[in-house]
């Protein structure tokens, strides 16, 4: 009898323990929906996009804005997505992507969900192809699976399909296009517009919140074309594909890429290939990311031929909203040393 006694207050207290759980997942989930129901939920995919829509959502109290990597992630190419990013995804109304084949994973996403508005920020811009940011490079190239997804321009929030492109490795399109002030204030104009379809209510806001934001990146464009009289047709190395988008928006010829994005031993030969070039071309100047380009600038100055300058590649940072106009003007700054200005 006292057994059973100890049994039934055992199983009462399980009960307890239990509802007690249920209740507190249910409680969890409505303060959940209670801080999100009506608002818009948007994913970005990385930092140069987070910061972009950051600036056209505003102050909006309609709309949720997630990031799926850290701030300090950096490039996409090889991102895998946790299963924490899946989950966010899940929530999401609208993801914001770069395109262009950086984030790998895209075709997955369109998979998993096919209802999830997919608005791609370099759509319609006109990027540099792979060859013109490493056409020069030799011994190191990227293999990348997973196919690009295309956004239909016009459409219904929910009632299209993600349509898949042709297979796509990474290597076919050079897509650091935030790189270039001119395509970036393109890619925030892309955004405010997706936004704008999505959620018709705020369209106003959002085409003047990028209005403003793009008045602030020309402020930037017009340093960089006072700039380019003095740098145009100089020969230079880049030791990232980023920096092709400098190169070009300065009117620079790019005569070597060695591309130190990821963490990678450089062969001897990759040395002397860069040496080479250097001698050959009479280069001077060589625009590298101190992150991963830091030993092999120093091999390249102990030369005494050259001068390494290190930009910021914009692919990490601070989530304050002014961070890409100031590490952009630090990066231009830069450039005015190349150019005898300061």
């Amino acid at each position: 009898m006292k057994k059973n006694k100890y049994i039934f207050v055992l199983i009462m207290l399980l009960a307890i323990a239990l509802a007690g759980g249920i209740f507190t997942i249910a409680y969890v989930k409505l303060e959940e929906q209670g801080t999100t129901e009506g608002k818009l939920n948007v994913v970005t995919s990385f930092y140069p996009i987070y910061v972009a829509t950051e600036n056209v959502v505003g102050d909006n109290p309609d709309v949720t804005l997630q990031n799926l990597s850290e701030p300090q992630t950096g490039c996409m190419h090889d991102y895998q997505l946790t299963p924490q990013d899946m989950i966010l995804l899940s929530n999401a109304d609208v993801f914001i992507v770069n395109g262009g084949g950086i984030e790998s994973f895209l075709s997955q996403v369109a998979k998993s969900y096919p209802n999830l508005t997919i608005i791609k920020a370099t759509d319609g811009l006109e990027l540099l192809s792979e060859e013109e940011g490493d056409a020069h490079e030799e011994g190191h190239t990227h293999d990348h699976d997973g196919e690009d997804v295309q956004e239909e321009h016009e459409h219904d929030h929910g009632d299209e399909d993600v349509q898949e492109e042709h297979e796509h490795d990474h290597g076919d399109e050079n897509a650091h296009a935030w790189m270039d002030t001119e395509l970036y204030a393109g890619m925030v104009e892309n955004i405010a517009n997706g936004l704008s379809r999505v959620d018709t209510e705020h369209k106003q806001t959002y085409q003047d919140n990028a209005k403003a934001y793009c008045a602030q990146i020309q402020k930037l464009t017009d340093q960089v074309n006072e700039l380019k009289q003095e740098l145009s047709g100089k020969e230079v190395i880049i030791f990232h594909e980023a920096y092709a988008y400098v190169a070009k928006q300065y009117g620079m010829n790019v005569v070597y890429c060695l591309n130190l994005d990821e963490e990678r031993q450089v062969s001897a030969g990759e040395v002397a290939n860069v040496m080479e070039h250097i001698k050959e071309n009479q280069v001077s100047i060589v625009l590298a990311e101190e992150l991963y380009g830091k030993d092999m600038g120093n091999t390249v100055e102990k030369e005494g031929t050259c001068q390494v300058y290190y930009l910021d590649s914009l692919v990490r940072g601070t989530y304050e909203k002014d961070s890409y106009l100031k590490t952009m003007q630090e990066n231009i700054n830069l450039m005015k040393q190349i150019a005898g200005k300061e």
